[in-house]
Formats: C-alpha cells, structure tokens, sequence
C-alpha cells in the first residue's frame, strides 16, 4: 500500500492540481490511494512551494472527491444490487456489508455518508452503497461535500505544518491524521445533534 500511494504522490509531484484532482477521483471511486497520505503531501508541497497553495490544495482535493463519488454513487444508483452481486468483490464489498449499510442509513439516515468520509478504507467505496440505496443525490452530495471539506482541509494544514519534514513523519502521520480527523467529524456531528434538539424543543415550546 505505501508504494501505491508513493506512486500516486508521484502524480501530484509531476501534474501539480490537475494531478492531485486526477488521484482524488481515483481514491473515491473505490481504488486504494491512501488519500489521507495524498492530501497531507499536497499540503506539504504548498508549504515547500511545490503546489502554490495550501487552501487551493485541499479544495482541489475536496473537488476531486465530490465527483469521485458522484461517479459511484452514479454506478451504484443504475446498477443496483446486481452490480454490487457481480463486481462488488473488486470492492471489498458483498450484498451482506451492502445490507448493513442500508440498516445503518435506515436508522441513522443521511449522517452515515458524512461519518463514512472519516472510515479508512470504507471512504473510498462508501457512495456505492449510498447509490444502490437511492439516497437522493441533494443529500448525498451535501453530505460528501461537508465530509471531504473536513478531511482534505484538516490533512492539507497538517501537511502544510511538517512541510519538507513530510517524508520523516509520513509513517506516523496516517495515524495520527485518521484521529484527529475522526475528533473533528464527531465534534461537527455533536454540533448538529444538538441544533437538531434545540430546533425540536422550540417547535414543542
């Protein structure tokens, strides 16, 4: 895995944005890329003046993973269980974990699309369930939209604060980056839950 995502970190390193939205298409629509690696760098290579901007790097990266899943969830939307049946394995993902899923969205609602952006591995493959359960798409992009502003924006000013020490830290780095990312996406979640009571209470009041 750490030399697919060193290749793809290559990418960016020679193709600048238009490189770095390429590889964030890539990672989302279910092939591994080590996204949190990927972003960290790109905000690296804006602090060391390899790419211009670190704020520009993440919304880059942000774009590159709002239609990478819109690509999937497309997929997962017209080709239904049968595709996730027939190609799902390439996925790591069966009509069982699709079930689960769809108990989760069920009983959590739209919420899990934007806790998903903060699960390794799940991330990636993440719209494909969201596609084959209907989710309407306003929800679904919203969702995705929000999530990957937190991840890409939060891994990109991590990276940007190594800066030329990235390759020191880098295998410490997606640990540390999948916590702190994680805290933020349940700090925003706690937000929401609690303007959702306070709106309940004063249509009750």
């Amino acid at each position: 895995m750490e030399h697919i995502t060193h290749f793809f970190i290559g990418i960016i390193d020679q193709a600048g944005y238009p490189g770095l939205f390429l590889v964030m298409v890539i990672g989302n629509v279910g092939i591994p890329v080590g996204a949190e690696l990927v972003v960290a760098a790109a905000g690296a290579a804006a602090a060391t003046g390899h790419l211009s901007n670190v704020w520009l790097a993440a919304a880059v990266a942000t774009l590159g993973e709002i239609v990478g899943g819109s690509i999937l969830y497309a997929i997962g939307y017209a080709g239904g269980r049968p595709f996730v049946a027939r190609w799902g394995k390439y996925l790591k993902l069966d009509e069982k974990k699709l079930d689960r899923f769809h108990e989760f969205y069920e009983r959590y609602g739209n919420v899990v699309v934007f806790v998903c952006r903060f699960l390794p591995f799940v991330r990636g493959v993440s719209a494909l369930p969201a596609g084959v359960s209907r989710m309407q798409k306003r929800y679904f992009v919203a969702y995705t939209a929000a999530g990957s502003a937190i991840f890409c924006f939060t891994l990109a000013w991590l990276g940007s604060e190594f800066g030329s020490h990235f390759d020191t830290i880098s295998p410490q780095i997606h640990r540390f980056s999948t916590v702190l990312v994680l805290l933020t996406a349940l700090a925003v979640v706690a937000l929401i839950a609690q303007g959702v009571v306070r709106a309940r209470r004063r249509r009750v009041a």
